[in-house]
């Protein structure tokens, strides 16, 4: 008896039956599908995705070397080669699923930290935020004035995007464009309307009408004439004539002086990144230098930094503690409480309890900070009858208040973990201390309470963690007053390391970015060395299990 069968052909031997190269081909294809994961799809996925992964690096790669910071060329060109690497050899799944939380883990974590060390190191602050070059040209363009008898240029202002910049038509004939940061230089495409250039393709020629909205920073508009900042730049009041202004500053690379051509007086580039006079007297904007361990030296050797630095330590600590002290005792009691079966009601006490968590922290201490208001707030209009408490206002108050309403915000998480934990601790436990004529008191003492610290004391780690650097609650109910009177920075009673780093760096007329880096490197080792010392003690809970 004959059987049919069916007309089919396994793969492999279709391929054998292909011509040589097609052959190859198809095997060599199939084998990089297996590679890939399975699939041809897949395989040009990948090969899609780490393309455009490459342009994006050779893009940043360019704008990295236009910007000369060769750090974070070498860092980012080793993130390139590495995800090549890595995805493009055959194998190695583990690291394909590693790769990019390792490269975020450099990006976001280790490089911040490193650069944060460098910046501690350097004089970066108001008045040192560029380059030497660009204080050079700032310190012309700010003494620069108007050259008397100089004869006027016409002048058509055009716009690309938000840059401003002049097309200036002079007496030869011969056409340029320029704008704040590029000097004037000679174009062949001028739009044309008799003798006067009018446009160039790819810019909006500004009318008067559009003239009139953008004055200010017409003004303000200083376009270089050449490379040499000694020659001056072309400035316009009304947008259709410019003349030459001339700084009373003169720059001489070869000595790396500034000389006022007024007063004579000579300026010379110094260490400390200004250029300094005979007398002491410093020219501003200076440029970004390093400085060694000179900002070190200021937060300790500088009495009106190391006093309100030591008192904002203290604080610190004692705000941390006393946070996750005063949480977690108030949420163990809660649930200890509401882990009794013989109390009604409980899901719905438990849904209230949990609410102050669900809100975001900062919008609960706006609202706090209102109701504690000295003038207006409910508290003291309602519940004091009207008295004006300076809850906010006075330094121990003001304390208290942070620790109350942070008590408030934080004890829900303390009171879910707690109620887990116990929770977990079997009933045998309890039962057998029971018999055996234990009290209720020494049953939590004794079996319960060294039982949840094993569970709880990570948590409580990075709670203290977490409080150490708890910057919302602090500038959001009391904005980290009311301050210091001795503290040369806006330092006050209720601040935190962590808000007087922002203070220091980003609030006042001087911004102190490196000092700022100081005492974050300084947040970085308190914190690192209390985890430590913890997690050891931890280990010694541990046996109890």
């Amino acid at each position: 008896m004959n059987t049919h069968q069916p007309d089919t052909e396994h793969p492999d031997s279709a391929a054998a039956s292909a011509p040589e190269p097609e052959r190859k081909k198809s095997v060599q294809l199939r084998r990089m599908a297996e590679q890939a994961g399975g699939g041809i799809g897949p395989l040009i996925l990948k090969i899609v995705l780490l393309g455009l992964f490459d342009a994006l690096g050779v893009f940043a790669v360019l704008l990295i070397v236009q910007a000369q910071n060769w750090f974070m060329l070498v860092v980012v060109a080793a993130i390139i080669v590495f995800f090549n690497w890595v995805y493009l050899r055959p194998g190695a799944t583990p690291a394909k699923y590693l790769a990019p939380g390792f490269a975020f883990l450099i990006i976001f974590q280790l490089f911040v930290v490193v650069y944060t060390g460098y910046i501690g190191f350097t004089n970066y602050g108001t008045g040192h935020n560029g380059s030497k070059d660009q204080a050079i040209s700032s310190l012309l363009a700010s003494g620069q004035e108007r050259v008397e008898d100089s004869a006027s240029y016409p002048v058509t202002v055009l716009q690309q995007g938000d840059t401003l910049g002049l097309l200036v038509t002079e007496a030869d004939g011969t056409v340029k464009y320029g704008d704040a940061e590029h000097p004037l230089d000679e174009v062949n495409d001028a739009e044309m309307d008799g003798d006067t250039a009018t446009g160039r393709p790819g810019f909006d020629t500004l009318t008067f009408a559009d003239i009139l909205t953008v004055q200010d920073t017409l003004t303000e508009l200083a376009v270089p004439l050449s490379d040499d900042p000694n020659d001056g730049s072309l400035r316009t009041s009304d947008g259709r004539q410019a003349f030459v202004y001339v700084s009373n500053l003169v720059y001489d690379e070869e000595a790396d002086t500034l000389t006022n051509t007024e007063t004579g007086v000579v300026y010379t580039a110094s260490a400390e990144g200004t250029f300094q006079s005979e007398n002491g007297k410093n020219l501003y904007p200076g440029w970004n230098v390093t400085v060694g361990f000179d900002n070190f030296a200021k937060a300790i050797g500088e009495e009106s930094i190391r006093g309100p630095l030591l008192s904002v330590t203290v604080w610190t600590f004692v705000f941390a503690v006393i946070s996750v002290a005063t949480t977690f005792f108030l949420g163990l009691f809660m649930a200890i409480v509401f882990n009794n079966d013989r109390m009604r009601g409980r899901k719905m006490y438990r849904a209230l309890v949990i609410l102050p968590y669900a809100f975001p922290a900062f919008l609960s201490a706006m609202i706090w900070a209102g109701l504690l208001s000295k003038s207006y707030g409910f508290i003291n209009q309602v519940l004091f009858f009207g008295a004006e408490i300076p809850w906010l206002t006075d330094p121990m108050l003001a304390k208290f208040s942070v620790l109350a309403v942070n008590l408030w915000l934080g004890f829900p998480y303390m009171f879910l973990v707690t109620m887990g934990a116990l929770q977990s601790i079997p009933d045998e436990l309890q039962e057998a201390a029971t018999v055996d004529g234990a009290r209720p008191w020494q049953i939590f003492r004794l079996i319960k309470l060294p039982l949840l610290l094993v569970s709880v004391t990570p948590l409580l780690i990075a709670s203290f963690a977490f409080n150490f650097n708890n910057f919302n609650i602090i500038y959001m109910l009391t904005g980290g007053g009311p301050r210091f009177e001795d503290a040369d920075a806006n330092i006050g009673a209720t601040d935190i390391l962590i808000s007087m780093v922002y203070k220091v760096a980003f609030t006042g007329q001087t911004r102190d970015y490196g000092l700022a880096s100081v005492f974050s490197i300084l947040i970085f080792i308190i914190v690192t060395i209390v985890t430590v010392i913890s997690f050891k003690r931890t280990k010694a809970l541990e046996d109890i299990n």
